[in-house]
C-alpha cells in the first residue's frame, strides 16, 4: 500500500482513542473547557451512565460565533498561541485536540453565546466531518454541549464500555475531583434526570471544609489537617488525614498543580515517605492538596490525557513536597486541635491484621525497664512523695490534653481523665513511639558511627549507577559509608554504618542507587536505620501486665503531649482514644 495522507475525520478518531477513553473522560475535557472559560457555575447532565447523553452546560465567557465550527476544528484553541506559551501554560486545556475527538465519536451539538450578543449560535455534528453553519438559538451567557450515542460510528470501542453503572461512578469521580480543584465554582450533577450532587461555590475557609467533607466524608474532615507552607517558590496548601485515618486503597488521594489533577510517581514517593513513621504496612495516606508553582517549572505536554507532568526541578519539588508534610505528621501531638481517635469513628475500626487474619500481637519480652519507669517518675515532680494517688484538680486537667492517669486496666491500658471525658492509652504502644523518637533524636545528635568491612564488598552495577555512585561519594560519607569505584561497572564498599552492618548491604546500595536515578534522592538508607532503631525501641519499651503507679502513668502521659507523632506507634497503631461524655452518657441512656 502506498503512503497516503489519512482523511481528516479518520485522524480524528485515531486521536480520540488517546483522549476519549470512556464517558468520563467527555466530561472531564468539557468541564476543563468550562473552567478555562471562566464559568462560576456548571451543570452537568447525564444519560444512561454517559453512553446515551452528556450535557455540560456553564455560564462562562461565551464562544464568538465565527469561531463555532473552528472550536470542532483540530488543533484550533484559544489558550496558546507560541512555543513560550507552550512552556507556561496557565490554562487546563490548550492542545485543541478534545472537541474535535468527541465530535468525531458522536453526535454533539455545541450551543454558546457571549455577554455581548443578543441571541446565542448554535452548531452541529454527527461524526461525519462534513462542514455545517453556526445557526441562531436561544442560550443564556455561557456555552452547552450537547455529546449523544457516544462511539455510535465505532462499535469497537463501544463494546469496551462497562455497565451504566460502573461508567457514572468514573463521572462522578470526575466530577467530585474538578469540584475540588475549583472551590469558588459551583457544580450539579444529574443522572437520568435525578440530583446526584449539588455543590454551592465555597469561598470562606468554612464553606471549603464543607464541600470537602461532601465530597471526602465526615471522617476525612475530622482527621485531617489543614497545612498551607510556602518556600523556594513553590506553596503547598490543604487537607492531610492524620495517620490512622488510613485507608485500604488510595481512593482519597487528591493531588493538583496549578488547579490541575495529576498522578504523579514523583508526588506519591514524597508522600509515602513523609508517612514513612506512622503509616501501618498496607494501608494508604488519605490528601487533598494544592501545590502551586511557576508554570514554566512545570512541563504539562507530557501525556494526552495531561494527567501526568513532568517537574523541571524535580528534586526541589520532592523534598519541598516531603519536608512540608513530614513536619507537618510530626507536630501533630495530642494538644492540637485535631480531634484524637474516637471508639465509634471507622479509623479505630480499621481492624489491622495480618496476612492470615489474626489480629496483630507482640509477644512480651523479659526486658528490664526499671531505670526509663524511675526515669518518668522523675518527670512527675507534683505526684504525692508517698506514692499514693494523686487527685488532680479540674484546672489542671484543661492544661493537660491526656488529663491524669485514673488506673491501670488489664495491664495494658492507661486510663485517664481530662476535661472532655475519658482517655485510654496504649502504654506500650505509647512508650515505643517515645523511645523510638528518643533514639532518633540521639542518633542524629551523635552523628553516625560507622564499622569498615573485615573483606570489602564487591556489587556489579551498571555504568550509570556507577557514575551516579562516584558523583555522590560525599553525601554516602555522610551516612556513614565509603564507597569506592574499581571499574566501569563495580564499586567496592569498604565501610558502613554500625546500624546497618548484618542487613542487606548489597540491595540496600542497588535500591539506593535505583532512587537516584528515579527521583534524583534517596532516605533509604535513613529508613534503613529507623527499622533498625524502631525494632530497639519495640523490645525496650514497657511490656504488658508491667504495673505503673499513678506517678509513672501521668509522667507517661506528659511524654506523649510533647513527644513528636505521639499519636500512632512505630507500626502505625494509634495509641490513644477519647470517649467524650457526651457518648459516655450515650452509653447509659442518661438524658433521654
Amino acid at each position: 500500500m502506498p503512503i497516503q495522507v489519512l482523511p481528516s475525520q479518520l485522524i480524528n478518531q485515531i486521536a480520540a482513542g488517546e483522549v476519549i477513553e470512556r464517558p468520563a473522560s467527555v466530561v472531564k475535557e468539557l468541564l476543563e473547557n468550562s473552567l478555562d472559560a471562566g464559568a462560576t457555575d456548571i451543570e452537568v447532565d447525564i444519560e444512561s451512565g454517559g453512553s446515551h447523553r452528556i450535557r455540560v452546560r456553564d455560564n462562562g465567557a461565551g464562544i464568538q460565533r465565527q469561531d463555532i465550527p473552528l472550536a470542532l476544528s483540530r488543533h484550533a484553541t484559544s489558550k496558546i498561541a507560541s512555543l513560550d506559551d507552550l512552556e507556561q501554560i496557565h490554562s487546563l486545556g490548550f492542545r485543541g485536540e478534545a472537541l474535535p475527538s468527541i465530535a468525531s465519536v458522536s453526535r454533539l451539538k455545541l450551543s454558546s453565546r457571549q455577554p455581548d450578543d443578543t441571541s446565542g449560535w448554535s452548531f452541529q455534528s454527527d461524526g461525519s466531518g462534513s462542514p455545517a453553519e453556526a445557526a441562531p438559538a436561544a442560550h443564556p451567557v455561557g456555552t452547552s454541549v450537547d455529546v449523544r450515542d457516544l462511539f455510535y460510528n465505532t462499535p469497537a470501542r463501544r463494546k469496551f464500555l462497562r455497565t451504566e453503572t460502573t461508567e457514572f461512578r468514573h463521572i462522578e469521580q470526575v466530577v467530585r475531583r474538578i469540584a475540588l480543584s475549583r472551590f469558588p465554582v459551583g457544580v450539579t450533577l444529574q443522572h437520568n434526570r435525578k440530583s446526584v450532587l449539588q455543590l454551592a461555590p465555597a469561598k470562606t475557609r468554612a464553606e471549603q471544609e464543607h464541600r470537602l467533607a461532601r465530597i471526602c466524608g465526615e471522617a476525612f474532615l475530622d482527621q485531617a489537617v489543614h497545612i498551607e507552607h510556602s518556600a523556594a517558590g513553590l506553596k503547598l496548601a490543604g487537607w492531610v488525614a492524620a495517620p490512622t485515618f488510613s485507608r485500604s486503597q488510595p481512593d482519597l488521594q487528591y493531588f493538583y498543580v496549578n488547579g490541575r489533577m495529576v498522578r504523579d510517581k514523583l508526588v506519591t514517593h514524597a508522600v509515602r515517605q513523609a508517612y514513612a513513621d506512622v503509616l501501618y504496612h498496607g494501608r494508604h495516606p488519605a490528601y487533598v492538596l494544592f501545590l502551586e508553582m511557576d508554570p514554566a517549572g512545570v512541563d504539562v505536554n507530557a501525556h494526552p490525557t495531561k494527567h501526568e507532568v513532568r517537574f523541571r526541578d524535580s528534586r526541589l519539588v520532592h523534598d519541598f513536597l516531603f519536608r512540608t508534610l513530614h513536619d507537618t505528621l510530626a507536630a501533630i501531638r495530642p494538644a492540637e486541635d485535631l480531634p484524637p481517635p474516637r471508639p465509634n469513628r471507622p479509623l479505630h475500626a480499621l481492624d489491622i491484621r495480618s496476612g492470615e487474619g489474626a489480629a496483630v500481637q507482640q509477644s512480651p519480652m523479659p526486658l528490664g525497664i526499671r531505670e526509663q519507669v524511675a526515669g518518668y517518675a522523675a518527670l512527675h515532680p507534683g505526684a504525692a512523695a508517698n506514692g499514693k494517688p494523686a487527685t488532680p484538680a479540674h484546672r489542671q486537667d484543661a492544661d493537660h490534653p491526656l488529663g491524669h492517669a485514673l488506673a491501670q486496666l488489664q495491664g495494658v491500658y492507661i486510663l485517664a481523665q481530662n476535661h472532655n471525658g475519658l482517655v485510654i492509652v496504649d502504654m506500650h504502644a505509647a512508650h515505643e513511639r517515645i523511645t523510638y523518637e528518643g533514639l532518633k533524636a540521639s542518633h542524629a545528635s551523635d552523628g553516625v558511627r560507622t564499622q569498615p568491612l573485615l573483606v570489602p564488598l564487591s556489587i556489579a552495577v551498571s555504568e550509570r549507577e556507577a557514575d551516579v555512585c562516584e558523583s555522590r561519594q560525599d553525601w554516602f560519607a555522610v551516612l556513614g559509608f565509603e564507597i569506592d569505584r574499581t571499574g566501569p561497572e563495580q564499586l567496592l564498599v569498604r565501610q558502613v554504618p554500625v546500624l546497618l552492618y548484618d542487613t542487606d548491604i548489597e540491595g540496600l546500595v542497588r535500591d539506593v542507587l535505583a532512587d537516584m536515578l528515579e527521583q534524583g534522592d534517596s532516605r533509604r538508607v535513613e529508613i534503613s536505620v529507623n527499622e533498625v532503631l524502631s525494632t530497639m525501641a519495640c523490645h525496650g519499651s514497657v511490656r504488658a501486665n508491667r504495673h505503673m503507679t499513678i506517678e509513672e502513668m501521668n509522667a507517661l502521659l506528659r511524654e506523649m503531649e510533647i513527644t513528636e507523632r505521639s499519636g500512632q506507634c512505630n507500626h502505625g497503631r494509634p495509641t490513644w482514644v477519647e470517649v467524650s461524655l457526651d457518648e459516655l452518657d450515650k452509653l447509659f441512656l442518661r438524658g433521654r
